[in-house]
């Protein structure tokens, strides 16, 4: 349900930060996305300093030269940065040293770019870049250039955004971006190449290019060979140097990491290495940790979990180390991370951390300052508010009084802040209401107005929402109403416009995804939702997925899945042979993953395979197989069933009897075992 959470937001507040999804975009061309990760500047040396190389005197310095030297204030004209003498100032100077040149004043300018951005708070916009990339045709990066130069260039120019892909594209802009990177990527890749090492390679200019680098990809620029490459040949330069980097550098590193994974690096055994080399100096340096450090240091954690099945070794004891951190800065962190870290401590859960003292401890220090910092919160912000608090709920958190008043401080944002919610949000806002309401949560007027606030939204932007949100969606409609929401005639226009949606994408859905969708379609028509013609297409739509030999369905999906098919046909869905051929597809399921249901999914499983039955389904050898294979799992699970399992038990027992199922010792054992439990029940 919640993939598509990408747990980081933010906006261009402070010059070098570096985070971005809940699942959720670059400042230009993506909403509500925050900023994290600060990276750190080098001060720069004197020239006296030991390894600086001295190619050129001050003297050669050119009155152009003069403005890449003193800082740029926003008030200054933007045009001050890209009068052409510049350019053929720093044109010349290439020239004029040719393979003794290293860079420097290029560095400079790259610089005096990014501090027009850091001041003005924001990256450049379109119409900035545009004018600036007519300069940076000639700006182009040698393999002679330093590792300073390289790393403040790539840096700089990234963080200021100049490489960011606003939309539409200007092909002269997309062509001289890619020039200008691909330089400084093969430059780069020179240098971390060079045998011995380079002398100058840095660990501070490591972590600034793995920022730099994810900070590219998380803005759109699309991964090429020549960046992929970048990235690997790094990787060793950070295990080489993992005892030099800074608290900052660490954090930097990991959540560059965690970044690029999340935007389809692949999972290397290099990368995986790196991030278990860094682990412990998270450890080493715990004390060391700021506020913002912290929050990316947990979120590139909880980041990494979502975009693996396996623990990385040592991340379970490094989140551990982290949590008492954040309770004892609790004070410190501003609204956005406090929003990433409630984000990270769910995700972490939902992936098997387990919820310790320390973690528990850690969320009940966070949930005050939701109350102190509501009216800090952007969309962003609040969308991970309450997936976070839905999905703690929903992995045992309890829902105390201060955990009801952080949701009680928020809903009024939902109303208040409607028109801002991208699709993501807005799939990722129902879910996180309908799951919380499904854990206990009491349906209040802030509540309800909310609800009904988000419903119109979906209309709107019915186009735009992945097969994850459609199936979210219609879960959380379904789930609302079960739960005693008023079918109103927005939420009936709700489910039909997303209805036709189904058909369009039921190639692209996932296992959990068909599952969610024919429980919720299941489950509206058992409240009374009209099985109308696009709601039938729908249903026939996801059938043949069901059958689908790669489908990986867990005993969950299996249960929930048999359960809709059931009831579906309970409330008068025809049993089509594309219905007949789910059925069969999923029975050779039951008796292969039998250990593996729960109570409850026995006893589901029994009433809807009885249900089928009492509705006309054949009794084949398949079917009887999967019925036998679950009766002595009720005997060995007798003490899980609660009384409404127990009586449900009995009645699909009586009526697969009564409809011809042999009255095996197995079937004997199983209804005595449920008869044995109602009266221990009654007593």
């Amino acid at each position: 349900m919640d993939r598509s959470s990408a747990g980081i937001s933010g906006q261009y507040t402070r010059s070098d930060n570096g985070y971005n999804q809940p699942n959720g975009h670059a400042p230009s061309s993506r909403h509500g996305r925050y900023r994290h990760a600060t990276v750190r500047q080098w001060n720069h040396p004197t020239r006296t300093a030991p390894g600086r190389n001295e190619f050129y005197h001050s003297s050669d310095t050119r009155s152009s030269q003069h403005l890449l030297r003193r800082s740029v204030h926003p008030a200054q004209n933007f045009h001050a940065l890209i009068k052409q003498e510049i350019m053929d100032d720093l044109v010349s100077k290439s020239d004029r040293f040719g393979h003794r040149y290293d860079g420097r004043n290029h560095g400079l300018y790259a610089s005096s770019i990014k501090k027009y951005t850091s001041a003005s708070k924001r990256p450049l916009n379109r119409a900035e870049q545009s004018q600036l990339m007519r300069l940076l045709q000639n700006f182009t990066a040698t393999r002679s250039w330093n590792w300073r130069s390289l790393t403040t260039t790539l840096h700089s120019l990234t963080s200021a955004g100049v490489f960011t892909p606003h939309k539409p594209m200007d092909e002269r802009v997309r062509l001289t971006q890619a020039a200008l990177l691909s330089t400084l990527l093969d430059a780069i890749i020179f240098k971390c190449k060079q045998k011995p090492q380079a002398r100058d390679i840095g660990a501070h200019g490591i972590a600034n290019l793995m920022w730099a680098m994810a900070k590219l990809v998380d803005n759109g620029q699309k991964p090429t060979p020549e960046f992929n490459e970048a990235v690997a040949v790094l990787l060793p330069h950070v295990n080489a140097q993992k005892k030099q980097f800074i608290p900052q550098g660490i954090a930097n590193l990991l959540w560059a990491m965690a970044k690029l994974v999340d935007n389809g690096q692949e999972r290397t055994p290099e990368l995986n290495e790196t991030v278990s080399t860094l682990l412990p100096s998270v450890n080493a340096q715990k004390a060391d940790f700021k506020p913002q450090e912290i929050t990316s240091l947990l979120w590139a954690m909880a980041k990494l979990m979502d975009n693996d099945r396996k623990w990385v070794p040592g991340l379970k004891e490094t989140v551990a180390v982290l949590l008492p951190h954040v309770n004892a800065q609790k004070n410190q962190f501003n609204a956005q991370e406090i929003a990433n870290l409630l984000w990270a401590m769910a995700k972490l859960v939902d992936k098997g951390q387990e919820r310790t003292p320390g973690l528990n401890e850690a969320v009940a220090a966070l949930l005050p300052h939701v109350n102190v910092q509501k009216a800090n919160f952007k969309p962003q912000g609040i969308v991970n508010l309450l997936w976070a608090m839905a999905k703690l709920v929903d992995n045992g958190q309890e829902l105390t009084p201060e955990f009801n008043e952080a949701l009680a401080a928020l809903l009024p944002h939902v109303n208040a802040q409607k028109d801002w919610f991208i699709p993501q949000h807005i799939a990722n806002l129902l879910w996180a209401m309908a799951k919380l309401e499904d854990n206990g949560l009491e349906r209040t007027p802030d509540f309800n107005k909310a609800v009904v606030t988000l419903l119109p939204h979906v209309n709107a932007q019915k186009d735009q929402f992945s097969p994850q949100h459609i199936a979210n969606l219609l879960w959380a409609m379904a789930k609302l109403e079960d739960k005693g929401q008023e079918q109103t005639p927005d939420l009936t226009e709700t489910v039909a416009t997303l209805l036709p949606h189904v058909n369009a994408q039921r190639a692209n859905f996932k296992p959990q995804e068909i599952t969610n969708l024919l429980w919720a379609m299941a489950k509206l028509v058992d409240n009374c939702y009209e099985q109308t013609p696009e709601f039938n297409e729908a249903v026939a739509a996801l059938l043949p997925c069901v059958t689908v030999p790669k489908a990986n369905f867990k005993p969950q999906h299996i249960t929930n899945l048999l359960w809709a098919m059931a009831k579906l046909v309970d409330n008068g869905q025809e049993q089509t042979p594309g219905f007949k051929k789910a059925v069969a597809a999923l029975l050779p399921h039951v008796n292969a993953q039998k250990d593996q249901f729960t109570a409850q999914g026995i006893a589901n499983l029994l009433l809807a395979m009885a249900k089928l039955v009492d509705n006309g389904q054949e009794q084949t050898p398949e079917f009887k197989k999967a019925v036998a294979a679950l009766l002595p799992r009720v005997n060995a699970q007798k003490d899980q069933f609660s009384p409404q399992h127990i009586a449900n038990l009995l009645w699909a027992m009586a009526k697969l009897v009564d409809n011809g199922q042999e009255q095996t010792p197995e079937s004997q054992r199983g209804r005595g075992g449920a008869v044995a439990l109602r009266a221990h029940t009654k007593s």
